[in-house]
């Protein structure tokens, strides 16, 4: 990724340029800001660190359902098992008992 000559405070915001309105930060990014503010030894986000959080991707979306679905499938197929096992359990009870 190419460097621009100008620092980020020095430049227009591209965003007014192309004649959107500016998006303004969720308060998790906010919390992420001030998160990585406070790493970096400073007391709040600068420019540069709300920058960074507002061009991360966020982590709702695809990627998250696709979890969401596959963590509630291995929990169905581990109470399918356990559900087999107490049966298992349960018939080999009866038969030791008719016996």
């Amino acid at each position: 990724m190419a460097r621009s000559p100008r620092a980020p405070w020095k430049r227009s915001n591209p965003r007014k340029q192309a004649g959107k309105t500016s998006k303004h930060l969720t308060s998790a990014q906010k919390s992420a800001a001030k998160a990585r503010a406070r790493r970096a030894g400073r007391r709040y986000p600068n420019l540069v660190d709300n920058m960074r959080m507002a061009a991360k991707k966020s982590t709702k979306g695809k990627a998250s359902k696709s979890t969401r679905k596959t963590a509630k499938k291995t929990r169905k197929t581990a109470a399918r098992k356990t559900t087999a096992r107490k049966t298992a359990k349960g018939r080999r009870k009866k038969i030791r008992a008719v016996a």
